[in-house]
């Protein structure tokens, strides 16, 4: 059964949203310092109501969402937790987490990127390309397209979808110069909802030395990476240049909530989620969590009633902000996570939090119920995305659950291979910013690239750069362009664009996905051969149940999603 996620429907009551009676001053508090938190207003409350509120608990707003009713709050009262807590008109509030400390075990982590970058501390390997050459230079490499029928001879001779369909995409960033992007990319519409972290509590650079003034980026740049990616898979147009997306004709908005560090917090997520809900965008791809939890508790005995508490706020904040954004057309897809868990089984998190307000909290132990829930994937409205392999196999990396995910998409598993070694060929190829592969030195004087996860392609004086990245965070975009698709195609005009009721595009998307079974007898054995350091290798086998049937199960959910039957029922 799926974790259970709460609704925020009328006004939120205090036994659902009880807060401590006291919580400890932060550091920065204890020393005269001003802290920051994110604020909820309660359902219902007039904005008035609600501002004398936080004002009576010693609270000055610096910023406000009156769409979904957050703020983000500054305040030197060491008790404002609990002062909140007690006022008519406000929900709860949250450690505001955009100024405080990385733990060191989190950032070195974090620098790896583990599963996403699997490989790039040893040599890795390139194989032949898989499969026939299409209309674009790179496609014989895109067996991701293949695999759910976004190719030359299928869904592009029917619906290459419409540049009036808007795609956000909440990430990292999206680099709108790349060129194979820029042609889909919609400057105007883009914004950038972050400020970076030039350094921690410790001193330790976060997102590193701020490039632009405040350490706020242009709204077409991406020092991350990530988000790029994603942006390619989803609409990459068909140019003649290195590949192309699954609907190379829709239209790309960067909606920035991710630091170039990669965390996602609470406010520039709900900030994100209620501008799509504004400004007509039809679907988000959001293939993150919300930070510093990887799963939020209501009242987990494994967290302090403080944790307990912020917890509860990011949860309900950001429910309240998909709702808002769903509620206005916009069809929500989200990665299912790469922790290679049974998102309906209890699971021992040893992650979060993975960012902190203050020096000092590091990632604990946590048993985690399936009560539990991962924002946003998790809430309400969602389309978790799985991830497969070039064999439709689920991705040894991928989260999974029956009644949790939704469809599955290929996401890359570059150990998906004939002998169970590494191959970036089995990752997801999409488009990487040459600014980065630069200040990386993956590149040679001439600038051809000297690893072997970057290519280069050129058309003329023109060239575009491509990584191979694997995980669920690349199987959602597939899924998001499925979903673009299905607005050309189906959606009707509305004030200069086209709308679909995302439960139509969702019930068409789930629909016309190609039904997978579970393995036979349920359970699939993943053996990989990774390659060490000193060029050893070590034998790594685990095991993953699926549960349920045919038509809708916990590795595939309703399927693997097809963009070719999408467009033509």
């Amino acid at each position: 059964m799926r974790r259970a996620v709460l609704a925020v429907t009328g006004v939120v009551t205090a036994t659902a949203l009880a807060l401590p009676a006291y919580a400890e001053p932060t550091r920065s508090q204890a020393t005269g310092q001003a802290a920051e938190y994110v604020v909820l207003y309660e359902e219902g409350a007039s904005l008035e109501k609600a501002r004398a509120a936080v004002k009576a608990a010693g609270g000055t707003i610096l910023r406000e969402n009156t769409s979904i009713g957050v703020a983000t709050v500054r305040t030197t009262n060491t008790r404002f937790v609990a002062d909140a807590g007690r006022q008519d008109g406000l929900a709860g509030a949250a450690a505001n987490r955009t100024i405080g400390q990385a733990p060191k075990a989190v950032r070195n982590a974090r620098r790896q990127e583990n599963v996403e970058k699997e490989g790039r501390g040893t040599t890795g390997q390139r194989g032949p390309a898989r499969g026939d050459r299409g209309s674009e230079p790179l496609a014989d490499l895109q067996w991701d397209m293949k695999q759910i029928g976004a190719t030359d001879k299928g869904s592009y001779k029917i619906e290459r979808g419409d540049r009036r369909v808007l795609v956000g995409v909440i990430d990292t960033g999206i680099d709108g110069s790349h060129p194979d992007i820029a042609p889909n990319f919609d400057r105007r519409l883009s914004r950038n909802f972050t400020t970076d972290i030039p350094v921690d509590a410790d001193g330790n650079e976060v997102d590193g030395p701020c490039e632009y003034t405040g350490c706020v980026d242009p709204a077409d740049v991406d020092h991350n990476d990530h988000g790029t990616h994603v942006a390619s898979t989803i609409a990459s147009p068909l140019n003649g240049l290195g590949m192309a997306g699954v609907a190379p004709k829709v239209s790309l908005v960067n909606l920035r909530a991710g630091q170039d560090s990669g965390y996602f917090f609470l406010q520039a997520t709900v900030d994100a989620l209620t501008y799509a809900g504004n400004h007509g965008i039809d679907v988000v791809n959001m293939s993150f969590y919300v930070d510093p939890w990887l799963f939020n508790c209501e009242a987990n005995p494994a967290d302090s009633p403080a944790d307990q508490a912020e917890q509860r706020v990011i949860i309900q904040a950001v429910q309240r902000a998909l709702d808002y954004a769903r509620g206005r057309g916009v069809t929500l897809v989200a990665a299912a996570g790469n922790q290679a868990a049974d998102y309906t089984k209890p699971y021992t998190d040893t992650s979060s939090p993975n960012f902190a307000s203050e020096p000092g909290e590091t990632p604990r132990t946590r048993q985690i119920p399936p009560s539990c829930v991962s924002m946003p994937s998790e809430g309400q409205g969602v389309i978790p995305v799985s991830a497969t392999g070039p064999s439709k196999r689920k991705s040894y990396y991928s989260s999974f659950g029956n009644g949790y995910v939704a469809v599955a998409a290929p996401g890359g598993d570059k150990y998906d291979t004939a002998d169970r070694r590494l191959d970036d060929n089995a990752g997801i190829w999409a488009a990487y910013p040459e600014s980065l592969a630069r200040a990386r030195g993956e590149l040679n004087p001439d600038g051809t690239p000297n690893v072997p996860y970057i290519i280069r392609s050129c058309k003329g004086d023109t060239c575009g750069y491509y990584q191979s990245i694997q995980g669920t965070s690349m199987a959602s975009p597939h899924a998001a362009g499925v979903a673009a698709l299905i607005v050309s195609k189906y959606g009707r005009k509305d004030r200069g664009g086209l709308t679909l009721n995302p439960r139509i595009t969702e019930s068409i998307l789930r629909s016309t996905a190609t039904e997978t079974a579970c393995p036979p007898g349920g359970t699939y054995t993943y053996e990989r051969f990774v390659r060490q350091a000193d060029g050893t290798y070590t034998r790594v086998v685990t095991t993953h149940t699926c549960e349920g049937t045919e038509s809708r199960n916990g590795f595939y959910g309703d399927g693997i999603v097809n963009a070719l039957r999408a467009v033509k029922r």
